[in-house]
């Protein structure tokens, strides 16, 4: 026993240290949020005793994270539906790019076997993707016209509707869809609702209940009519200061309900909370009767008896294909990438830019609250003139510490910030030129997500780090920065076309 007892507790620090944030207590409780990193738009469904989870990935390749649990609280990246982004040059880098565009808002739902999701890309129309497998392939139908943040409902008699409105206006239209979802046969106001988008449309004991998002608010409303022409009658539930602002609720299979819900929280971006629900003369109350209209901070676990499970973080590279936690910032340039032109480790070949906001193959994964601790050991020994390679944070502020090819060939290393603004991108190198011979290097991002700042450090042996540049800042920007949390972020790019590469052996995620 006692070796036993050893042998877990030898494996606990390996387990702990995946995550930064661990939601499951392990003694039947759970700290909201299940992730905290930026999964944000949730629609989370169940389909026998199965979750999933669809979120909003912006410009970011491959898009639309598909995350699965058995209880709700214990989350893993499952896939993700959409391999490559098509329909608009600026998915390629192109015509200003799509950050901040892309898809979002993913309506999630399952039917007669078959898994559905509505989506409207920037500037195009809405798809219809569906699957027999979450895991996919995932093929789609375009309809004939966008319906901002669509939400997708089966009804009882197979009527199917595509429920829209968006935030500037708050009118609700509902689409009536024909059986092959392909097609809208009719389209009818139903609502009107100042500031609605982010609609949910659900069915509870012949009551249609419709869950909106107020923006400017950043609350959310719940809705009630016998049918879905109305009368709609319209309560406040939560919003920010109490737990969230777009989300709904979704069954248990001993008839409970579980509410999910998005809130704003800072550089991290927008999490997503779940919380007890209640239901109060046919109305239902986020929290429990003891704290009403209050997401809380901990709870019981809505199952228990699931494993601890969690997304993964680090990666040696050893694997044929990247790890389910890493994006690319738009559609990649695939041959500027590779997993095996060595073995073991990815190798990121200098793409052509002028800075890093305009570089493709800017390989990222989410930042994680509180403090997260990025490690990437490379091998600058294929760094050319012109390239500037390294690792550090991507978002508002982008800083990061790059390995610079000087002309004369040998190696610097740089550390500059890309602030990104209305008026386009504004470069300032902190550190102009630190010499290095070293044929390893480590670097380090620190980001400290509860004083908003990130400080940038390498290393020549792995063990002494030199901080380069100060700190920078951690901000969450819809305006002119990606619309998503802070993510930490590997990128090669030249200016001219005779571009080196950087070798990466391992990526690691830790606290500190």
């Amino acid at each position: 026993m006692r070796r036993a007892l050893l042998a877990a507790a030898l494996l606990l620090p390996a387990t702990a240290a995946a995550q930064v944030w661990r939601s499951d207590q392990g003694d039947g409780s759970y700290r909201n949020p299940p992730l905290n990193a930026d999964y944000p738009d949730p629609d989370i469904i169940r389909v026998g005793s199965d979750f999933y989870f669809a979120s909003t990935t912006f410009a970011n390749v491959p898009g639309l994270t598909l995350l699965h649990s058995r209880d709700l609280v214990n989350w893993d990246i499952l896939s993700h539906v959409i391999p490559r982004l098509d329909g608009l040059a600026a998915f390629d880098l192109q015509d200003g790019g799509a950050y901040r565009g892309g898809v979002y808002a993913p309506s999630l739902r399952y039917h007669a076997g078959m898994f559905y999701l509505a989506v409207t890309p920037i500037r195009q129309n809405t798809r219809i993707y569906r699957a027999t497998s979450p895991r996919g392939p995932w093929t789609y139908v375009a309809l004939d016209r966008a319906a901002f943040d669509p939400a997708l409902f089966f009804d009882d008699d197979g009527q199917v509707y595509l429920l829209t409105s968006i935030g500037t206006d708050g009118t609700i239209t509902l689409h009536t869809l024909d059986k092959t979802l392909s097609r809208i046969t009719a389209s009818r106001v139903i609502y009107y609702n100042k500031g609605a988008e982010g609609s949910k449309l659900l069915k509870r004991n012949g009551w249609y209940y419709l869950f909106n998002s107020i923006p400017n608010k950043l609350a959310l409303t719940v809705s009630r009519a016998r049918t879905l022409d109305g009368p709609w009658e319209t309560r406040p539930q939560i919003d920010d200061t109490t737990g969230g602002h777009q989300g709904a609720l979704v069954d248990l299979a001993d008839g409970r309900d579980v509410g999910f819900v998005m809130r704003d929280s800072g550089p991290i971006g927008r999490v997503t909370n779940i919380s007890p629900v209640f239901w109060r003369d046919g109305w239902p109350v986020w929290g429990t009767p003891a704290a009403p209209g209050r997401v809380p901070e901990r709870a019981r676990k809505p199952i228990q008896g699931r494993r601890f499970l969690e997304p993964p973080a680090s990666d040696d590279f050893a694997a044929a294909t990247l790890g389910r936690q890493w994006q690319w910032n738009h559609n990649p340039l695939d041959r500027y990438w590779s997993l095996t032109a060595r073995r073991g480790w990815l190798r990121l070949r200098a793409a052509p830019a002028d800075q890093l906001w305009w570089a493709r193959n800017t390989l990222v994964q989410k930042g994680q609250a509180p403090r997260a601790r990025g490690e990437v050991v490379v091998d600058p020994a294929g760094i050319r003139p012109g390239d500037v390679c390294g690792f550090g944070t991507f978002g508002k502020f982008s800083a990061e510490i790059a390995v610079v090819g000087q002309p004369d060939g040998s190696r610097a290393l740089s550390m500059r910030v890309t602030e990104s603004t209305a008026g386009g991108p504004k470069i300032e190198v902190r550190v102009a030129t630190v010499p290095t011979r070293a044929p390893r290097l480590w670097l380090r991002t620190d980001m400290d997500f509860t004083a908003a700042t990130a400080l940038l450090s390498y290393s020549e042996d792995g063990r002494r780090f030199t901080p380069l540049g100060g700190t920078v800042p951690l901000v969450y920007d819809w305006r002119s920065g990606t619309f998503q949390g802070v993510q930490f972020a590997l990128s090669c790019f030249n200016p001219g076309t005779n571009g080196g590469a950087l070798d990466i052996d391992r990526f690691t995620l830790s606290r500190f």
